[in-house]
């Protein structure tokens, strides 16, 4: 009798942890987990400051962690000596996609939002010495060889929207 429990314990504690891995195999394949798999691949970055003149850098991103995280590997030379790396994912309980960016400048943002008329928002809240900012990046025009990146500020709860960076993005 005493075997046949054992038996029985080991078997469903097997099971739960088979059910367990497979979970995790497919926790990352709902159709919101592939919404930032346009962004997948090898770019070539565009940009302008201020007085018009043109700068290039790249940007690679690729899937890790099992197909679960969007890693980013952002370089901005020769344009401007500045890298960032970013790591994103999607949360199916919250049904958000969060980002954790850090940089060459010492850096670190939490972002986090999702797909809204085709364009992938994420956004944060700063507290500033002038108060409140919002702070959000918008990838549109989105194709399978190009988009386009706003970096964008709002100073009134996201009334009005800055544009202070707009990267065009081609793939390479």
């Amino acid at each position: 009798m005493k075997t046949k429990l054992s038996v029985f314990l080991l078997f469903v504690l097997l099971t739960s942890i088979a059910n367990i891995f497979a979970q995790s195999d497919s926790a990352c394949d709902s159709p919101e987990c592939h919404q930032f798999d346009f962004w997948i691949g090898n770019w070539k970055a565009t940009w302008q400051d201020s007085t018009g003149s043109e700068y290039i850098g790249a940007n690679s991103i690729n899937k890790i962690l099992g197909g679960c995280v969007i890693a980013e590997n952002f370089d901005g030379n020769p344009g401007v000596n500045f890298t960032g790396k970013s790591f994103s994912v999607f949360s199916p309980k919250e049904n958000i996609w969060k980002q954790t960016w850090v940089d060459s400048q010492g850096g670190y943002m939490l972002f986090s939002g999702g797909m809204e008329d085709n364009k992938m928002i994420l956004f944060r809240e700063v507290e500033t010495k002038k108060g409140m900012v919002l702070q959000r990046m918008v990838f549109y025009n989105i194709t399978k060889d190009s988009f386009d990146w706003n970096w964008e500020a709002s100073f009134d709860n996201g009334m009005n929207w800055k544009l202070n960076w707009l990267i065009h993005y081609l793939r390479k």
